[in-house]
């Protein structure tokens, strides 16, 4: 369990909030790869339940990401999904998919006037707990 900042470049972040304002009203969903806890690299991906209140990766989107990190010596340490009228903490159904112990689940919220972003790991009881997240200078 990582229990260190994640580091995210503030050009990703905004990407990220980008990427969600531009799905509404759908969640949208996507990978970040890097190496330790630095994310180098946003991967966009298809949501294709096309729906505001789950998400479901392109399963052949999501190989070619693995593939490209592994080509470029990266890993995928996170995942993240927006919710587009609620707040950004795990739902259950989150809480229920967050399988991986070993990567980051990353929520951006629009439900308010500003985008929220938050991370989370899962812990060994199955429950999440918040993780901070930094913009490296």
């Amino acid at each position: 369990m990582n229990l260190t900042p994640l580091q995210i470049p503030q050009e990703i972040i905004d990407g990220i909030i980008r990427q969600a304002q531009n799905e509404l009203p759908n969640e949208a969903c996507g990978l970040l790869t890097g190496a330790g806890d630095t994310v180098q690299q946003q991967y966009p991906l298809t949501n294709i339940d096309h729906s505001p209140e789950h998400f479901s990766f392109d399963p052949q989107e999501q190989f070619t990401v693995l593939k490209e990190a592994r080509r470029s010596g990266q890993k995928i340490i996170a995942n993240y999904h927006s919710h587009p009228s609620s707040p950004a903490r795990p739902s259950d159904e989150d809480i229920r998919l967050a399988n991986d112990p070993n990567i980051v689940y990353i929520i951006v919220s629009l439900a308010a006037s500003e985008p929220v972003i938050r991370a989370f790991t899962r812990l060994p009881d199955g429950g999440m707990s918040p993780l901070e997240i930094k913009s490296p200078v």
